[in-house]
């Protein structure tokens, strides 16, 4: 089990005991406060790196056990390539580069510093401390000979010019860590542990952050007229959920951002099933709706001065004997027929019909939806980036900014009535998929169709980037959690009012 970090800021002094880190800028460039402690010790710092081969390269690494007059256990110096050149992300995965060194220790301070007295900002020291919370981030509920025991706990004090302006600035990171600790957890979990009524309930607990959360059952969707939704989940014994997720930080009159998450809990295919290899990975189909949840838990957290909704369609996609059909025609909530060619293309019915309620109840200014939508994507972008999709250049390049900003990095794909064209269906009012080609691109023509109004929207096609993730400096699990960041930071910079 993960030990818990209880980080701390405080005034830079010399540390006395457990692990010491320190950072070092090419050509073992260091801060006054890691020079006085290298001298302390003797020096070794410039001997260690030539055995080494350390040059202060960004998060690579070099440790002195027990160092000489010293009560520490020992001391790592932690590079951090060239100073001008630190970006956001690169302080992000120097957290996560630390907590990798810290092991089993139960103590550590951190000493944060830049060389030539250079100060660190809050929001860099504070942005440092959430990738370390990121990278320290496991999910090993059932693994039965860890989980019993109580987590430890390594209490980390990070030296800082100005710990009280970092604390500030720390209370919004570490709501934004809460949003991807729940993001991370969602899809992380099996299906059997987590259905559509068992997603929704965990949302309501939100309400604890002051967002209002209303859960729509079965009864209520058959109301709203979402066939194609429920068309989904007929085949599940386990009844679909519609949850909406409101918070009010702007002003009154304001009309609010919409995010909209698709959140198929289990996705067999259907009656298009999909073959058995890697058939395990679609408990998370719902990443969209899990980054969506996530956001709001964030956006929430540090009560953002903003007017936000979010909204997730939960289903499960089972082939049983009343699961719909290839062929069948469905009436989605907006009155738009769809011809169902293939069942394993449900995640874009599931968003089709919440666009549609999220337009007609919250008349939203802008809309965003995340899904983990088509293989073609990963094929498209492989793992390093999502696609995005917008009928808007203003959201998209907002979007795009707000992913080189958090390394949630995004890239725009086009639309056009070319691919358009390759959804009309002969029997009904468009079909549920264009064919091979340009897949990624039709799903997003389709759920365009769904737009009202010529509404600023965009889609997120996050099928490569919200699962099965390739390990990295801030996450160690199989669910990255990715969305929530890039979300947080649009809401930030582009729909708070300042």
């Amino acid at each position: 089990m993960a030990k818990r970090l209880e980080i701390s800021f405080v005034k830079p002094a010399s540390p006395t005991r457990g692990c010491a880190v320190f950072l070092v800028a090419k050509k073992l460039d260091l801060g006054e406060h890691a020079a006085a402690f290298n001298k302390k010790i003797g020096s070794p710092l410039a001997r260690a790196s030539k055995a080494a081969g350390f040059d202060g390269e960004a998060r690579k690494t070099i440790e002195i056990l027990a160092p000489a007059k010293s009560n520490l256990g020992r001391a790592v110096f932690i590079g951090i390539g060239e100073v001008g050149k630190m970006g956001e992300t690169d302080w992000l995965r120097l957290g996560g580069a630390i907590a990798r060194t810290l092991r089993d220790d139960t103590e550590a301070t951190i000493v944060v510093e830049l060389p030539g007295k250079g100060e660190v900002t809050p929001d860099q020291a504070a942005t440092l401390a959430l990738g370390m919370v990121m990278r320290n981030y496991r999910f090993d509920t059932y693994k039965t000979k860890t989980a019993k025991k109580a987590p430890a706990t390594a209490k980390v004090r990070i030296q800082v010019a100005s710990p009280r302006a970092v604390s500030a600035s720390w209370r919004a990171a570490k709501a934004v860590s809460a949003g991807i600790e729940l993001a991370r957890n969602l899809v992380n979990e099996p299906a059997n542990v987590l259905g559509p009524i068992e997603f929704a309930e965990r949302l309501t607990a939100l309400t604890s952050l002051g967002l209002e959360v209303k859960v729509y059952d079965e009864k209520a969707l058959a109301r709203q007229k979402m066939g194609a939704l429920l068309g989904v989940a007929q085949g599940s014994r386990r009844p679909a959920r519609v949850v909406v997720m409101t918070w009010n930080g702007g002003k009154a009159k304001d009309r609010p951002l919409a995010l909209v998450g698709k959140g198929v809990v289990f996705d067999t295919g259907g009656i298009s099933i999909k073959p058995a290899g890697g058939m395990e990975d679609m408990k998370g189909d719902m990443g969209g709706a899990a980054a969506v949840a996530g956001a709001m838990c964030a956006i929430a957290g540090r009560k953002a001065k903003a007017n936000v909704v979010g909204i997730v369609g939960l289903v499960e996609n089972m082939p049983d004997g009343n699961a719909q059909r290839p062929g069948d025609i469905v009436t989605s909530m907006s009155g738009q027929t769809i011809e169902v060619i293939n069942t394993d293309a449900e995640g874009r019915l599931v968003l089709a019909d919440i666009l549609t309620f999220i337009q007609k109840t919250k008349n939203p200014k802008a809309m965003i939806d995340l899904a983990t939508l088509t293989g073609a994507i990963i094929v498209a972008l492989g793992k390093d980036h999502a696609g995005l999709f917008s009928n808007n250049d203003e959201l998209s390049a907002s979007l795009t900014g707000a992913g080189l900003a958090t390394g949630e990095k995004l890239w725009r794909l086009p639309l056009g009535a070319a691919y358009d064209k390759l959804i009309d269906s002969r029997f009904a009012d468009m079909k549920n998929t264009g064919g091979r080609w340009g897949g990624s691109i039709t799903a997003a023509q389709f759920l365009h169709r769904y737009v009202e109004n010529d509404t600023p929207w965009a889609h997120l096609d996050v099928a490569g980037t919200a699962m099965a993730s390739p390990s990295s400096d801030t996450n160690r699990s199989w669910a990255s959690g990715f969305g929530v960041r890039l979300l947080d930071r649009l809401v930030r910079d582009a729909y708070e009012k300042k």
